[in-house]
């Protein structure tokens, strides 16, 4: 995690440039929770497909899965997720999918996401996102490679 902070500072600075969430199965490990004690700290996961937005849930509205407790902004939401968790749950388990397509892990921001092929990945930062929007394709290729074995370690 250090190093990857590391590579990434160090990126911003060499730049000098404000640019700086896999087929995820759920029997692959766990979500994270943030200090929250919420998945993408709290966001509605519901929302990214529904609302084409990231949106704040509410503890009123919670489920658990894998794990971790997601909040959701409604009951419809909580409903839908609940008919298919998989289909909504971030990819990696709720890690940043440029750290783990660097065999790594790192904390998110829920306004850094993206849905490819029917999936929500998250990303440690919007310019870290925009890293990862380079080559999307590519990365989620490694991450999907790497996530099993970091996916133990969790």
């Amino acid at each position: 995690m250090k190093k990857f902070i590391l590579i990434m500072i160090a990126t911003v600075t060499f730049f000098a440039t404000p640019v700086l969430a896999q087929s995820w199965n759920v029997d692959d490990g766990g979500i994270i929770s943030s200090g929250s004690n919420a998945v993408i700290k709290g966001y509605d996961p519901v929302s990214y497909f529904t609302d084409g937005k990231a949106v704040m849930g509410d503890s009123k509205f919670s489920s658990a899965f894998q794990n971790g407790v997601f909040h959701f902004s409604s009951e419809k939401n909580k409903t839908l997720f609940d008919a298919n968790p998989a289909k909504y749950a971030p990819q990696y388990g709720g890690y940043c999918a440029y750290a783990v397509a660097k065999n790594d892990t790192a904390d998110i921001d829920p306004q850094a996401w993206k849905i490819v092929n029917g999936k929500l990945f998250l990303n440690y930062s919007p310019s870290v996102q925009k890293l990862w929007e380079e080559d999307v394709s590519g990365y989620i290729s490694k991450a999907d490679t790497n996530w099993p074995a970091l996916a133990k370690k969790q």
